[in-house]
């Protein structure tokens, strides 16, 4: 009887209690990072696998600049783009998440309580008829966690693994390094990693020398480099730069996780003439227009940022000053 019991009963509950703890301790602990650079990041290793496999040729530039050393106008807008809540929250902004699947419980949550369990229920059931509409607003963290260690597939243990992750990097990182390390391999456009590499890219300048436009222009690549950036189709860059732009200046502007997607056309639309050459002396408007329709270029591939053409080197379908970027 003791037999049946530890083979069938004992050892399946023990398999099912170490199985998630060995899982946790295998998901990557970024300790390190704390004084070493990343030579290189999974989802850099991804679009060169991914350039390999269509036969392209992928050349990737990235230029490291320290934090102290960039504007504060950039700084200030890539986080009222992608996360403004950055410096409140320890990786996850469970705020933003409970506003995407419209839940309606109590702040502190009780299994106790069945107005929060009957609350959860309905958060699930509305996440799971709406989940190809969800894009789960992930902070900086949970991005440069995704940067770092996994690769753009959605799937909800990626995520987990991605929420896991962002916890470790915000205990053992703090926040200034997490946005240092971001900001210098985040993905800014075909080949084109950090805003150092993206600055002399897209403006011929080093990124200590961006304006608060070139800064914001930089800041609205970001959900979409590969499709709208400076050099590519700039319509819907310079749709987000306009609403940064107004942030920046103090009004009370809502900024989209990211444009809704349009359908795509039949034939290419020429995007509106709206974005400022990569060589003109930029300056602030004095007015911004808080006009948040996406143009009419706004059209997402199947994963939401691959182009709707080949894709080349940076030299080829950025600027020549591409070619000007040290190559990593």
């Amino acid at each position: 009887m003791l037999r049946f019991l530890r083979r069938w009963v004992l050892a399946p509950i023990l398999v099912a209690t170490a199985l998630p703890l060995v899982i946790l301790a295998g998901l990557p602990w970024p300790w390190l990072l704390r004084w070493v650079d990343p030579p290189a990041t999974e989802f850099m290793i991804y679009r060169e696998r991914e350039a390999r496999r269509a036969g392209r040729d992928f050349t990737l530039v990235q230029d490291w600049v320290p934090l102290e050393d960039l504007p504060r106008d950039l700084v200030r807008a890539v986080l009222v783009s992608e996360d403004d809540r950055f410096r409140e929250h320890r990786g996850v902004d469970w705020k933003a998440l409970a506003e995407e699947v419209r839940w309606s419980g109590d702040e502190d949550f009780s299994w106790r309580d069945a107005a929060d369990r009957a609350a959860l229920l309905t958060a699930v059931r509305y996440y799971w008829a709406h989940r190809s509409e969800i894009k789960g607003r992930s902070t900086l963290t949970q991005q440069l966690a995704k940067n770092l260690y996994f690769t753009p597939e959605r799937s909800l243990v990626r995520k987990a693994a991605e929420f896991v992750v962002a916890r470790r990097l915000e205990r053992f990182l703090g926040k200034d390094r997490i946005l240092e390390i971001y900001l210098n391999t985040v993905e800014l456009g075909p080949g084109i990693f950090g805003v150092g590499a993206a600055s002399r890219a897209y403006f011929d300048v080093p990124a200590q020398r961006l304006s608060r436009f070139q800064a914001a222009s930089l800041a609205a690549t970001l959900p979409h480099p590969l499709t709208s950036n400076p050099a590519t189709r700039p319509g819907r860059m310079a749709w987000r730069r306009d609403l940064i732009l107004a942030r920046l200046a103090g009004r009370n502007v809502e900024i989209p996780a990211e444009p809704e997607p349009v359908a795509a056309p039949e034939i290419e639309l020429t995007p509106p003439d709206t974005a400022q050459p990569p060589s003109a002396d930029t300056t602030v408007p004095d007015t911004v227009a808080p006009d948040t329709t996406a143009p009419p270029d706004t059209v997402r591939g199947v994963d939401g940022e691959r182009p709707t053409g080949p894709r080349g080197s940076p030299s080829s379908e950025a600027t020549p000053a591409a070619a000007r970027s040290s190559a990593r």
